[in-house]
Order: C-alpha cells, then structure tokens, then sequence
C-alpha cells in the first residue's frame, strides 16, 4: 500500500478509512484463498483417482520407517556400494516419501551422519559398514 507523503499528519478519520481497506482487502483475499484450495482438492482427488498421491497441504510426510533404516533397506538389498543419487532414488521407490524439494542432498547428510554406513572408494559413494 502506498505510503503517505506525511503519515504522521493524518486524521484518525483517515486512518480509520485505511484500516477499513486493509480489513475488506483481507476479507477479499480469504474468500479467494478459500476458493483455491477448493481447486487444490478437487485436483487432489482426480491425482488420487489415476492412482497417484496427492500431498497433503502443510503437513509433513509420516513414514513407517525412519530415513535411515530406509537407506539401510536399499544398501542390504543392493549388496554393495551405491551412489547417494541412486540410494534416494531407491529408498522413494521403496515407499520412504518426503516433501523435501532436493531430496537427495537430505540423504547425503544422513549417510554422513549415521555411524551405520561407510564411504566406499569412489566420491558420493556409500555402503553399510562392515
């Protein structure tokens, strides 16, 4: 909202006029927010319809397992070394679900953090310690 040349020489009957147009501008701005996640809802059904999984606005995914047994899971199952790039892409495979937008950076952390895995000759690579 544009500002005054000088706010401070405002009347409180023109103040009292500002804050009603904030207060109408929100009523406005709720009513079309309200609208578009009535949208969201019905796209979120269709995706659900075709089989996919519509995200749930604002909360977190819950898994069964912890990210870490996940990456455990895929590297047993694997045998051997893999790369952190195809060790996310499996454990998302494998059901693990995550709302982070780099996924595969979140995985590197972990593998770096847990005493469980290992890094195996190549860079990027990891395996279960032995």
């Amino acid at each position: 909202m544009p500002r005054h040349p000088n706010d401070n020489e405002l009347s409180i009957a023109q103040l009292e006029k500002m804050l009603e147009r904030r207060r109408s501008r929100i009523g406005s701005l709720e009513r079309k927010r309200s609208r578009i996640l009535r949208q969201l809802d019905v796209l979120d059904a269709r995706i659900a319809a075709l089989g996919g999984s519509a995200r749930t606005r604002g909360a977190r995914p819950r898994n069964k397992i912890t990210l870490n047994e996940a990456i455990v899971a895929v590297l047993k199952k694997a045998g051997g070394a893999m790369k952190v790039a195809d060790i996310a892409r499996n454990a998302l495979d494998s059901g693990y679900s995550t709302s982070s937008s780099n996924f595969r950076v979140i995985v590197n952390q972990a593998l770096i953090k847990d005493k469980r895995f290992a890094k195996a000759g190549a860079r990027g690579t990891y395996q279960l310690k032995k």
